[in-house]
């Protein structure tokens, strides 16, 4: 059993006030809770405080831990998921630019099943919803943070050398064996939900997903990993901050363009992306140039087409392998709709398939 509490409900004031207090002293004497967010790999609660004393501690934070869903929660640790998380925020998230929330604490489990984050309250804010898509000015913010991430860590000789960013152990190989079941469940769960062109790029992912898992990118950075909408924040602290990045559980040292071909493609959908594409490419690209990364559309365009490919095999994979909700399959099939449209507008696959026989990925 966890040394520290797994729920929301077996928090209790004993245990957050000496990791909350501000001055040494003060006690919560009553608290209350109502879950946040729309994870299905972690569960996120709000809290309410109240203390014996003004300014003592925060009166509200927010605390996360793994997913009382069984199949989410062993897909989670046999990834290192969890993990990850922990690992980021205590190891990298003060280091580099992107705006996170501050933690309290955070405790992880031996086995890396279990953990608990206590995290700053960035509310009041305004969740990104995969669903409902953005504005122009939303896909700007994001595109910063992304630069904000990927600058500070590109190139840098410790990626290859930090234990916590490398996949977990035969995890590839793993992936690789799964996935055409998750590829069969998928076209079956989404056959004629999905347009049959839209679905090819899936069926051609599939045929060479053991080469795109395979790869290994000449560029890297620390990457999010699941950069879209319902893992941002806007309008934090009540409209102080523009954004906030949460939901570090798949960082990791790879392409930084599979952040960028993520987050135009299944993030932000193709009703912005196609109007204003050119402008958040040179957005990014001048962004990571200001920072000390000179990149140009020439240097970064064909292995954005690749990043593409990230939602799609992200989509078609977690559809099988996490808790199935109705917001669920209608977020999956968003992501999926929206990167085969990207990888279509771009030949993703053509770019596959180039990246496979010369090895320029």
């Amino acid at each position: 059993m966890a040394a520290f509490p797994t729920n929301a409900g077996a928090v209790t004031p004993e245990w957050l006030a000496p990791r909350l207090r501000a001055g040494g002293e003060g006690a919560i004497v009553a608290l209350d809770f109502v879950p946040i967010g729309t994870g299905q790999v972690g569960d996120t609660a709000r809290f309410t405080l109240t203390w014996d004393r003004p300014g003592a501690g925060p009166q509200t934070i927010a605390v996360k831990f793994a997913s009382a869903d069984p199949t989410s929660r062993s897909t989670a640790a046999m990834f290192g998921l969890y993990a990850r998380e922990v690992n980021f925020y205590r190891m990298l998230a003060g280091a580099v630019d992107v705006r996170t929330p501050h933690v309290h604490a955070s405790e992880l489990s031996a086995d890396g099943a279990e953990f608990v984050l206590l995290f700053e309250d960035l509310g009041p804010a305004r969740g990104g919803n995969q669903l409902d898509g953005c504005s122009i000015e939303d896909a700007r913010h994001g595109v910063i943070q992304a630069a904000a991430l990927h600058a500070p860590t590109y190139g840098a000789p410790w990626l290859a050398d930090a234990a916590w960013l490398q996949p977990v152990p035969g995890i590839v190989e793993r992936m690789s064996e799964l996935y055409p079941q998750a590829h069969a469940l998928f076209r079956e769960r989404y056959d004629g939900m999905l347009a049959p062109e839209l679905m090819a790029i899936c069926d051609a992912l599939n045929a060479d997903i053991a080469g795109y898992y395979g790869r290994s990118p000449a560029l890297r950075a620390v990457c999010h990993g699941d950069f879209r909408l319902d893992n941002m924040l806007f309008d934090v602290c009540g409209g102080r901050e523009p954004i906030a990045v949460v939901d570090w559980q798949t960082a990791g040292a790879d392409c930084p363009l599979k952040d960028i071909g993520y987050f135009l493609g299944c993030g932000i959908g193709s009703a912005v992306r196609r109007p204003h594409e050119d402008e958040l490419i040179d957005l990014y690209c001048a962004q990571m140039s200001r920072r000390g990364v000179p990149l140009t559309r020439a240097v970064i365009w064909d292995r954005y087409r690749l990043g593409a490919l990230h939602g799609v095999a992200t989509a078609v994979f977690s559809a099988a392998f996490v808790v199935r909700t109705e917001r669920g399959d209608a977020n999956f099939l968003s992501m999926a709709r929206n990167s085969c449209e990207l990888a279509l507008d771009h030949d993703s696959i053509g770019a596959l398939k180039t990246c496979l026989e010369t090895g320029s990925c």
